[in-house]
């Protein structure tokens, strides 16, 4: 079978591309080499010792996490030791920079700044841990609450109960959604909420007294 020669032009045209442009394809490929190296050196030696650096510095800060007089020293830092706030920013990316997110949360929701409880707790990337991931969005539910938006405090609520179902944090989020619930005279979701607690955790500490919480949403559904 012969090539005719509009074969042949294709074959001379491709092979006339592969040597003009052999120059550009060398240093794409080489490109892709060197951004892969980066990438690799990026993960395995620049964010691990991001990540063991914050960490070291991060103990001083928890040691000021549970005392109320001192928890500008831990949103700040002291000294050489830097606060909560300035390793979530400078070591972004890393699990210690995640955790401070989460503390800074807790301490300004505790210090009544609701805004910023919201702003650092958004920060807050999910890790897998059935307490913390948890815990996160129900602050975040408490934030909203004190700021009277009962609409997205009840999302949180309701995504805090959810999302990993044990008898510690679940009836606590499921008991304050119950609550804002019944503030937005919604009395049906309120029972539902409550009634969750008793059928899915009759030994968490919520459920001893729900029945009330029960009895007073059922008596206001019409």
């Amino acid at each position: 079978m012969s090539i005719t020669e509009k074969e042949i032009n294709q074959q001379v045209r491709k092979g006339s591309f592969l040597q003009e442009n052999s120059k550009s394809l060398l240093f794409i490929a080489g490109a892709i080499v060197v951004l892969i190296g980066v990438y690799l050196w990026y993960q395995g030696v620049y964010l691990k010792g991001r990540a063991e650096e914050a960490a070291a510095k991060m103990y001083k800060a928890e040691q000021f996490l549970g005392i109320d007089s001192l928890a500008n020293k831990a949103i700040n830092g002291e000294g050489g030791y830097p606060g909560f706030e300035k390793i979530a920013e400078e070591y972004a990316n890393t699990k210690s920079a995640n955790l401070a997110n989460l503390y800074l949360g807790g301490i300004y929701l505790r210090k009544g700044d609701y805004k910023k409880a919201i702003e650092s707790l958004g920060n807050y990337s999910d890790t897998g841990s059935p307490v913390a991931d948890p815990l996160a969005l129900g602050l975040l539910g408490d934030a909203y609450s004190e700021l009277k938006d009962y609409k997205q405090a009840a999302t949180y609520y309701k995504k805090a109960a959810d999302k990993a179902s044990n008898k510690f944090t679940s009836p606590m989020f499921l008991k304050k959604l119950g609550l804002v619930y019944e503030n937005q005279k919604d009395f049906k979701n309120a029972q539902e909420a409550y009634t969750k607690i008793k059928t899915q955790y009759p030994e968490s500490q919520e459920a001893a007294m729900i029945d009330a919480y029960i009895a007073r949403a059922e008596a206001q559904i019409k």
